[in-house]
C-alpha cells in the first residue's frame, strides 16, 4: 500500500515476477482487500489479461491501515500495527513468508523490521545495502541511508554483512572492501572513517583500504577491482541520490548533441537505471526486507521481488548470522 505508485505498481510487479518465475513460487499481497481486489482485477483485465492463469498463485492478506510516507517510524510499531508494512514483516518473522518487499515509508520499514525480525548478534544496526553500476562489475554500496551517523565499529560490521552479500548475491570470491573517504591515504578522513581504517586492516577481510568518490564509476582503484563500499547512511545516500541523476543527464545530453533517439540511448544505458535492480534490502536483519524507492515502477517491484528471492534461496541472512558469529571475540577463562 506504500509508494508514489502504489497499490498498481506493486500489483503489477508481482503479476510480472509470477509471469517469469516458475509455478512453486507464490505471492501474497499484503494491504487493503476491497483495493487490492478491485486493482488485481482490472490489470487482469487489460494488460495483464495474458496472466489470468496465475491469479491462483497469487493471495490477498488483509491489513486495513496505511502508513504514509510522513508518518514517523514509530507510528509503525505502536500506532498502525494492522498496517501492510507491519502485518507483512511479521508474516517473514512468523515462517508465513519467505520475503519482504515495499516501497513505503523507509523509516517504518527498518522500525518494523528491527522489532519483529530482530538484528544478527554482533550487530548494532542494520544497514541498506545498495548496488551502484559501474564501469565493469556493479558494486555494493551500504550503508545508503539507514543510518546518519555511524561508530567505526558500525562501519566494519557493514563491511563484514557486505561481503557475506557480494558472495551470496553477486557471485564474488573473497570480495575485496573499500572504505570511502576523502583521500586514498590511511591519515583521510573524519575521526570515525579513520579509526575504522585501522579496524578493518585487522579485520581479515579483503580490504582494499581508503577509495574516493571517483573509483566508484570505476568499480575499481589503483589497488584492484572493488566489491563493497562501506560508508555512513548520510554519505550514502547523498551518492546514490546523485548516482541516480546521472543516467537522465547522460541520455539528454548524448541525445541533444548527436540527434540520438532518448529512448534508444536508455535501452543501451539500461546499467544506469535504477529499475534495473529494484530493491535494497535491509541487511543484519534476521530475514529478508527489501525497501524499494518510493517511485518504483511494476518493473523496479518486479526485480525487487526477485532480489527478496534470492536473498532467501542464497541463504544470505543465515551466512550473515555465522560470519558475525566467527567474527566475535571469544572468552576463556571462568567468571569471577
Amino acid at each position: 500500500m506504500g509508494g508514489d505508485l502504489a497499490p498498481r505498481a506493486p500489483i503489477a510487479g508481482a503479476l510480472q515476477a509470477l509471469g517469469a518465475l516458475p509455478p512453486q513460487h507464490h505471492i501474497e499481497l499484503v494491504g487493503q482487500t476491497s483495493v487490492i481486489e478491485a486493482e488485481l482485477d482490472a490489470l487482469l483485465r487489460s494488460d495483464f489479461a495474458s496472466l489470468a492463469h496465475i491469479r491462483d498463485r497469487l493471495s490477498i492478506v488483509d491489513a486495513p491501515e496505511v502508513i504514509s510516507m510522513t508518518d514517523k517510524p514509530t507510528v509503525a510499531i505502536r500506532g498502525k500495527t494492522n498496517s501492510s508494512m507491519v502485518v507483512g514483516i511479521k508474516r517473514v518473522a512468523d515462517g508465513h513468508a519467505h520475503g519482504f518487499v515495499s516501497a513505503g515509508n523507509t523509516g517504518a520499514q527498518m522500525a518494523a523490521s528491527l522489532v519483529h525480525l530482530k538484528l544478527h548478534a554482533g550487530l548494532t544496526r542494520p544497514a541498506i545495502g545498495t548496488i551502484f553500476p559501474t564501469a565493469n562489475d556493479p558494486i555494493l554500496v551500504l550503508d545508503s541511508g539507514a543510518n546518519m551517523d555511524c561508530s567505526p565499529e558500525e562501519l566494519v560490521q557493514f563491511a563484514r554483512i557486505g561481503v557475506v552479500y557480494a558472495h551470496a548475491l553477486l557471485g564474488r570470491d573473497n570480495p575485496a572492501v573499500g572504505l570511502l573517504s576523502v583521500g586514498e591515504e590511511a591519515e583521510k578522513g573524519n575521526a570515525a572513517v579513520k579509526d575504522a581504517h585501522q579496524r578493518l586492516l585487522a579485520s581479515g577481510l579483503n580490504f582494499l583500504g581508503n577509495v574516493e568518490g571517483r573509483d566508484i564509476p570505476n568499480g575499481a582503484c589503483d589497488r584492484g577491482v572493488i566489491d563493497v563500499v562501506v560508508c555512513d547512511g548520510f554519505t550514502g545516500n547523498v551518492l546514490l541520490k546523485f548516482y541516480e541523476s546521472i543516467g537522465p543527464m547522460l541520455i539528454g545530453m548524448v541525445s541533444k548533441v548527436a540527434g540520438l533517439d532518448a529512448r534508444a540511448i536508455a535501452r543501451s544505458l539500461t546499467q544506469l537505471d535504477v529499475d534495473e535492480h529494484g530493491g535494497a534490502p535491509l541487511l543484519g536483519v534476521r530475514g529478508v526486507s527489501v525497501i524499494s524507492h518510493g517511485k518504483s515502477s511494476p518493473r523496479a517491484m518486479e526485480n525487487a521481488i526477485m532480489v527478496a528471492l534470492r536473498a532467501y534461496e542464497s541463504g544470505m541472512t543465515d551466512e550473515i548470522g555465522r560470519r558475525l558469529a566467527e567474527s566475535m571475540p571469544t572468552t576463556s577463562g571462568n567468571a569471577a
